[in-house]
């Protein structure tokens, strides 16, 4: 991709301001027949999180109903960006929402993991440090530029994240694969007995296993989070430079 067809997409994904006052007044207005809050893309929403709350509530003492509910919320993030397409309901409220409830609900069970393996209480900390602080700075990159959506990167602003964002079935099998490494990790401490009598792995619980099988993707998906951070703070810095010399250019010309 050349870089005017990047940046004639940027411009036609630019994001058209509307006062705050207006918008509120406008989401107090609106019917039924057209409620954003009722999208069914967002009621899938609001369903991720009473879900991911009941598994909160099991987590500490019932590993089975924590970890099936903890999984089909996870599972119905890949269903409502379909819904949302399919059914003509995208909109920012939902895109927030989604983002929202990933970086809650796995904080959520990186904070159990903290309490649960002590010693590394620090390097889950840290993990929640980098996957919050990459993703708002992202999206706030994102509203700077003026992009519709924070998916929408190019890939010469960064190839590893074109590849993450532009392809969903790569998007999901990476952040499928980091929630199951955490997951395995939390069933590590409520399973023991190894997978069978012999063989090279019968030492091993099933947990252990998938945890094994699931670090590589755990690696790559911190790895975009780092990437991440440092493509944002990079585009937030030259927005800065960009509006310095638009004031320097302003005051001589005054």
């Amino acid at each position: 991709m050349t870089k005017a067809n990047a940046a004639s997409r940027r411009r036609r994904a630019s994001l058209e301001l509307v006062d705050a006052k207006q918008a509120v007044d406008l989401a107090t207005a609106q019917s039924y027949s057209e409620n954003v809050f009722l999208f069914i893309p967002n009621l899938i929403g609001y369903s991720r999180i009473i879900l991911a709350a009941l598994a909160l509530h099991y987590m500490s003492y019932h590993p089975k109903y924590c970890t099936l509910l903890y999984g089909i919320s996870c599972l119905l993030d890949a269903v409502d960006g379909h819904a949302a397409r399919a059914l003509g309901q995208t909109s920012k409220f939902g895109a927030v929402l989604d983002m929202v409830t990933d970086r809650c609900t796995t904080s959520c069970l990186l904070c159990y993991l903290a309490s649960a393996y002590p010693p590394y209480a620090l390097f889950f900390q840290f993990l929640i440090a980098l996957d919050f602080s990459s993703h708002y700075m992202h999206m706030y990159s994102s509203l700077a530029t003026g992009s519709r959506s924070h998916k929408l990167v190019t890939s010469d602003v960064s190839r590893i994240l074109w590849l993450y964002y532009n392809d969903s079935r790569t998007l999901f099998f990476v952040c499928a694969g980091n929630e199951l490494f955490f997951v395995s990790l939390y069933l590590m401490k409520w399973t023991a007995s190894s997978i069978g009598p012999e063989g090279y792995l019968a030492h091993l619980s099933y947990p252990q296993l998938i945890a094994i099988l699931t670090f590589p993707i755990f690696l790559v998906k911190n790895i975009i989070n780092v990437v991440q951070l440092w493509k944002a703070s990079k585009i937030l810095v030259g927005v800065d430079l960009a509006e310095r010399e638009s004031a320097r250019q302003q005051a001589k010309s005054s």
